[in-house]
């Protein structure tokens, strides 16, 4: 958000807040992008907050009210507010349990257990959501259209073009099982709490095989996971770099140094095999943080 947004969504967050009985006369911005994270003081409050009609939020708070109900390792909803989506000044603002960061940070194996789990109780929640390809369709769309990307050069517009197309085709034709997934669980979505590892921004979840999640983790999460495939992966891991890329070269895109990733990530996609994930990237361009896909 620029910075006259940032200040109109802290104001409309702390109000909600304080309408709610809740202290807030201050707050402290985690993260933002073209949706805010704060947590609000002294209440303790994680808030996020975006402009009415740029959110699913109301998915997100009904997702996250299923997931808590089958013991999923997601973030939960602040107990003292009333679970829902609060309007205030054009904004959308949900309130969320906030957590104070422990360390270490999770380790490969509490992740990839953590994550199986989320998966295992999301087959459990009979849950309309998008299926994976419609982020494929999305990201094309920026791609197809010059008004949209105006900064990609015609020749890469062609190669992720067509790169795009053809891993949806690729992975559709393996007729791998799907269900309901996280969407984007990298390490920028996983919180390391003292309750053990819990998966935020559920408004990313989708439908689609496991391993399209996998593709959004570090190796060393794989690793850990059962029963992957390897093959499918190494296709997922390939189409989240090139849909990242599509999101990078997108006009409007809000990521830090978004042009300098998005150059990044189809310099690997000329290079090939083997894909490098998210998180080895962001380390090569010097620890780039945040979401890989700004929603």
């Amino acid at each position: 958000m620029e910075t006259t947004d940032v200040t109109r969504a802290i104001a409309a967050a702390t109000a909600v807040a304080a309408s709610l009985g809740l202290p807030a006369d201050g707050a402290i911005v985690l993260h933002n992008s073209n949706k805010l994270a704060l947590r609000l003081t002294p209440c303790d409050v994680f808030a996020r907050v975006a402009k009415v009609g740029q959110e699913v939020a109301r998915f997100e708070v009904e997702l996250a009210q299923r997931l808590a109900e089958v013991g999923c390792p997601a973030c939960p909803l602040e107990p003292r507010a009333d679970a829902r989506v609060h309007t205030r000044d054009g904004f959308a603002v949900t309130l969320w349990t906030y957590y104070e960061p422990v360390t270490p940070h999770t380790s490969p194996v509490e992740y990839a257990k953590a994550l199986e789990q989320l998966h295992a109780g999301m087959r459990k929640v009979d849950v309309p959501g998008p299926r994976f390809t419609d982020r494929i369709t999305q990201a094309q769309e920026v791609v197809a259209d010059p008004d949209r990307s105006p900064e990609l050069a015609d020749a890469e517009r062609g190669f992720l073009g067509g790169r795009l197309a053809g891993l949806r085709r690729a992975i559709e034709d393996r007729g791998a099982v799907e269900q309901l997934l996280h969407g984007e669980p990298h390490p920028g979505n996983v919180l390391s709490t003292q309750h053990g590892p819990l998966f935020i921004d559920l408004e990313t979840c989708c439908r689609g095989p496991v391993e399209f999640d996998l593709a959004h983790v570090p190796e060393a999460v794989c690793e850990h996971y059962p029963n992957v495939d390897y093959g499918l992966l190494e296709e997922c891991r390939q189409l989240v770099l090139a849909m990242v890329a599509a999101w990078r070269w997108e006009l409007g895109d809000q990521f830090p140094n978004g042009k300098r990733f998005g150059d990044e990530l189809l310099r690997a996609l000329h290079e090939g095999p083997p894909w490098p994930t998210l998180d080895t990237l962001s380390k090569r361009l010097g620890g780039l943080q945040g979401s890989p896909k700004v929603t």
